[in-house]
C-alpha cells in the first residue's frame, strides 16, 4: 500500500471512528456529524503528508477527549444515583478517613 493509499485509508477510518464516538455526544449526533463533517470537509484539500499526519494525531487526540468525555458522564450518573443527598467532596472525606481509621 502505499503512503498516499495508507493516508487516505487513515483519515476514512478516522472519520468512522469520530461518528462512532459522536453518537453519545451530548449535544446530539447531528449537531456531531455536522461539525465532523465541516472539519474534513475544510481540509480536503491538504496534499502534504507530514500535515495530514499532524491533522490524524489531532483526530487521535479528540477521539481521547470524548472517551473522556463519556466516562466523566457515566462517572457523574453513577454517582448521583449512589450519593444523591451529599455533595462529592463529603464522600471523599468519608472514604478518606475510612481507609485512614480503618474498617
Amino acid at each position: 500500500m502505499s503512503n498516499p493509499d495508507r493516508l487516505r485509508y487513515a483519515v476514512k477510518t478516522l472519520y468512522k471512528n469520530l461518528l462512532f464516538m459522536g453518537k453519545d455526544y451530548p449535544l446530539g449526533f447531528v449537531y456531531f456529524r455536522d461539525k465532523c463533517h465541516n472539519a474534513f470537509w475544510k481540509n480536503k484539500d491538504l496534499a502534504d503528508p507530514v500535515e495530514i499526519e499532524k491533522r490524524l494525531k489531532h483526530g487521535e487526540y479528540i477521539i481521547k477527549e470524548l472517551e473522556a468525555l463519556y466516562m466523566l458522564k457515566k462517572y457523574r450518573t453513577l454517582r448521583s444515583r449512589y450519593y444523591k443527598d451529599e455533595p462529592h467532596h463529603e464522600t471523599i472525606l468519608k472514604a478518606t478517613k475510612k481507609m485512614i481509621d480503618g474498617p
